[in-house]
Formats: structure tokens, C-alpha cells, sequence
């Protein structure tokens, strides 16, 4: 069943992430507050007063980008907005995700309640039933500069309300006025101002943001307790995360990771029957895994913070003010996203990297596991392969982790001089978080694995529930098989958040 929603706008309170996490990869049935559509409503009046007044308004009444200086009269206005919009969908590449085109369409619609657009009322209700009727429009995922905003992804996403473009509807591609017709729908002839408002802003880099925000804080939560799982099979040691040490050092993130460690090991026959062994020290991969799951942490709140903002601001140009004022400025810029995703991405990465060699250090046949977590090996090559897939991503995540937003190449015959590529930040972070849930959860069936060999002592009771719940799913290998089956299964586990319900029901809280 769709999420109904009543959209105030940005004035109206805004979005918050855990309202959004509530919707993820849902179908939306929005409708607009009375208040909202009078913001909009005054927005309209501005544009209109502007154009009698035949003030020079930069995409209202003159050309774009290098254009900016060349008048248009009346009769064109409404030409001008919709070559606007067909001459910026250029898009190519991967078609973006349903999930994240339903994303772009809540987003625009509810910084355009801010009133500052100047969008009629009418483009606000097609957008807001388009979304309702779970219409999405086929947005190619390649062509964003990230300046002015989202250019070439928002233009494929506002096609369909012109009747151009193509839609997906129940997952059925359709032309946009095929699918229009059908849904008792009509398309709209844009305004002056429209357009413009339309394809200007950052919706397909925050879309991105949100979603990469949301599926983060789940897996940070989650590699605490595989990482703890982890650290009872290779029977490591406890004092790492002692609450004295990190007090020294209080970063919030480390300080959260080590109580979640040290609540998730506590009542474990394992972590006790090795109290008074000779080792000193585990390797860093276990003994520092507050430190670096803390990074990783502090980086996803910041991220978490610009995220809520982009989402909630007025990202077009221009933008109008009360007493007749029209601003052209830059706030369409996706530099502050950009940077964030670029973050996001090398946190993510490195949530990854040391989740892969622990996967490796409980193949290695220390500490009293069997080599390669498996009994009899030689005929049987145990988990040797999975370790190589989540090395193969680890690497390739180091390539993803580049920067994208230390590079700008100039446009628009050098009016849009610096540019963000935000759009590129939001795609490549897409592929390093994924990359680390497979990761992470090819480390969750190692460190099942790994406590079975600990029978028959018992783990926490927080962590026997997470063992319980991966043996729902993946039973303990005792030779070889089709481990690819397993990591999908594993996979399907830690999306469904089943993980870390098992251990708050047992009594332990993730922060």
C-alpha cells in the first residue's frame, strides 16, 4: 500500500530523515496543505507582477546560461520554457533506480511549496499526481555537471508532464502521453518561470544523499554486530573497547561503536574461557574497530546534516522575494553535496576494507579455527572464495572513493565556469555503499561460521540471536557449495534490518 503524505513545503517544517527512512523504495500518495498551494500561489504573482513590469528577468524573460543577455518577447515565453526543458534532455547511461526517481519527484515538489519558484498551482497538483499514480518518469543517470544543479536528470524527470519522455509505470515502460492518458491525466503547457524551476536544482544528487543516508545508518548499526561476531569467533579481546579508554580520545562515533561492542559481548562463554590467554594484542582490524567504525560514524552525521538541508532548501534560480524581488545567485551549486557524497563514499569504503580483513583473518587459521573455516579442506576450499569477492570490491571501491568533486570542467561558453560534478559523487557513492553491504555480508556467514567452531561454547545472547537469525537463512557449511547463494541470502538479511531486531529484542539497544 502507498505512504500517504500531506506536503507542508520547507516553511511547513520540512522533511525529516527518519520520515524519509519510513519511505524508502515505498510508493507515495501525496497531497498538498491549503497553506502550501497559497505559498505557490503568491509565488505565481510575483512572476507575473516581474513580467509587467518587463524587468529583465534572467531564463524568464531572457536566454540561458551564455544567453543570459538576449531579451525574449511575450509571445515567446511560453517556447522558451519548453525548449528549456527539451533541449537540457541529453541524459545517457543507466536508467536512476524507481526508487530514487520517486525520491527526485517528492523532493522537487516539496521545495517548489516554498513559493519562491513561481510555478503555477496547477504544475504543483500534476506533480503531485503524477507521484500518486506512482508514474515515474525514465531518467538517465549521466549528464548531471552538478551546476546549475541537475540539469540534464531533471529535465528527463519533468519531460512526461509536457508529454514527451517516457514513464514507468508497475515497472511497464510507456511513451509519457500513452501513460498519462491512462491514468486519467493531461499534460500541462508551461509558463514563464516554469522550466526554468523545474530543471534548476540539486533533486537527483539529494535523492542520491537520502538514500545513501538512510541505507548508511542501517549498515553502520549493523557492522557493530557483525564486527562483534566477528571478534567472539577469532576469540579477541574486550579491553579495546573499555569506556575509559575512549573517554580519552571521546570522539562520539568511537565512543557509540565501543559500547555497542561491549554490550553485544557481554554474557559470552566464549569471551571468558580465553581471559587469561598469553596473547597481548589482536590485529587492528579487531582492535580498532571503534576507532574506525567512529570515523566512519562522525562522517555519516555530517553527511546526515547536509542531506537534511539540501532537502529541505530552495535550490533553483532565480528566486523570488516579497517586494518584487528576484535574486539570481547559485544556491543550485551542488558543491555542498558533492563533498558530502565524496565523504560518504571513503567512510563507506573504509567500512569495507576493514570488514574484508577480518573476513581474512578468520580464514587464516589462528586462534583455533580451522584454515578457511572449514574442516576438511583440500577437497574442499572452504570460504577461500568468498574472501576473494569481498577483496575484489574492496579494490574496486578504492577506485570508486576518488573524488569527484575536486574536478569542474567550464560550460556554457565559460558562464558556468566551476562546476561541482555532484551528479557523479551521488552515482559512484550509490556503488561503494552497495559494495560494502556485500561485503559486510559475506563477513556475517564467515563470522557465523566461525562461532559454530566455538560449540559447545556459547556466545552472548545478543549474538546468539543474530547467529540464530543468519541460520534461518544460510546453514553452517560443511563443504563446499554455491557460496554465491549464500552472500544473497546474507545480503537479503542485513537489508531487512532482521539482524539488528534479533538483537534488540535479546536486550541490547544499537546506538
Amino acid at each position: 500500500m502507498p505512504v500517504s503524505i500531506e506536503l507542508n513545503g520547507p516553511s511547513g517544517g520540512g522533511l525529516t530523515l527518519d520520515q524519509i527512512e519510513g519511505w524508502l523504495d515505498q510508493p507515495l500518495r501525496v497531497s498538498v496543505a491549503p497553506q502550501a498551494e497559497r505559498l505557490v500561489e503568491q509565488g505565481r504573482r510575483r512572476v507575473e507582477a516581474a513580467l509587467a513590469a518587463e524587468k529583465p528577468i534572467y531564463g524568464v524573460n531572457t536566454g540561458f546560461g551564455s544567453l543570459c543577455t538576449k531579451r525574449i518577447s511575450g509571445e515567446q515565453l511560453e517556447a522558451l520554457q519548453e525548449n528549456l526543458v527539451l533541449s537540457h534532455a541529453v541524459g545517457v547511461g543507466p536508467e536512476a533506480p524507481d526508487s530514487l526517481v520517486r525520491w527526485m519527484l517528492l523532493f522537487k515538489l516539496h521545495v517548489l511549496l516554498s513559493g519562491h519558484s513561481g510555478v503555477r498551482p496547477e504544475t504543483v497538483r500534476l506533480m503531485a499526481a503524477m507521484l500518486s499514480a506512482d508514474l515515474l518518469p525514465v531518467v538517465p543517470t549521466q549528464g548531471s555537471l552538478g551546476a546549475s544543479g541537475d540539469l540534464a536528470p531533471l529535465a528527463h524527470l519533468v519531460l512526461p508532464m509536457i508529454g514527451r519522455g517516457h514513464l514507468r509505470r508497475s515497472g511497464q515502460r510507456l511513451p509519457a502521453g500513452q501513460a498519462f492518458a491512462e491514468a486519467g491525466l493531461a499534460p500541462t503547457r508551461l509558463q514563464a518561470k516554469e522550466g526554468l524551476a523545474l530543471i534548476n536544482g540539486t533533486q537527483f544528487m539529494s535523492a542520491y544523499a537520502a538514500e545513501a543516508v538512510v541505507r548508511a545508518r542501517r549498515l553502520t548499526r549493523q557492522a557493530d554486530v557483525i564486527a562483534a561476531m566477528s571478534l567472539d569467533g577469532f576469540a579477541g579481546s574486550v579491553k579495546p573497547f573499555d569506556a575509559r579508554l575512549h573517554a580519552l580520545r571521546p570522539h562520539p562515533g568511537a565512543l557509540e561503536a565501543a559500547e555497542n561492542v561491549r554490550a553485544l559481548m557481554a554474557g559470552s562463554e566464549i569471551l571468558v574461557s580465553h581471559a587469561a590467554c598469553d596473547r597481548v594484542q589482536d590485529p587492528y582490524s579487531f582492535r580498532c574497530i571503534p576507532q574506525v567504525h567512529g570515523a566512519v560514524r562522525d562522517a555519516l552525521r555530517h553527511v546526515s546534516e547536509v542531506t537534511l538541508r539540501e532537502i529541505n532548501s530552495v535550490t533553483d534560480n532565480p528566486i523570488l522575494f516579497d517586494r518584487g524581488d528576484v535574486i539570481s545567485g547559485g544556491n543550485f551549486h551542488g558543491q555542498p553535496l558533492a563533498i558530502a557524497l565524496d565523504y560518504l563514499a571513503m567512510a563507506l569504503a573504509e567500512l569495507a576494507a576493514i570488514s574484508e580483513r577480518r573476513i581474512y583473518l578468520l580464514l587464516s587459521g589462528e586462534a583455533g579455527l580451522p584454515a578457511l573455516l572449514m574442516a576438511d579442506t583440500g577437497i574442499n576450499s572452504g570460504f577461500m572464495l568468498p574472501q576473494y569477492t569481498a577483496a575484489a570490491l574492496v579494490s574496486e571501491n578504492k577506485i570508486l572513493a576518488h573524488p569527484a568533486s575536486v574536478d569542474s570542467i567550464p560550460t556554457s561558453l565559460g558562464q558556468e565556469d566551476h562546476v561541482s560534478m555532484g551528479g557523479t559523487a551521488a552515482t559512484k557513492c550509490r556503488r561503494v555503499l552497495e559494495n560494502a553491504e556485500t561485503v559486510l555480508a559475506i563477513e556475517l556467514m564467515c563470522a557465523a561460521q566461525a562461532l559454530d567452531f566455538r560449540a559447545p561454547l556459547q556466545t552472548s545472547a545478543a549474538l546468539g540471536a543474530a547467529l540464530a537469525e543468519v541460520r534461518k537463512v544460510i546453514s553452517h557449511a560443511e563443504a563446499d557449495r554455491l557460496y554465491g547463494d549464500d552472500i544473497r541470502a546474507s545480503l537479503e538479511l542485513l537489508r531487512s534490518q532482521k539482524l539488528l531486531r534479533a538483537v534488540e529484542q535479546a536486550g541490547v539497544r544499537i546506538v
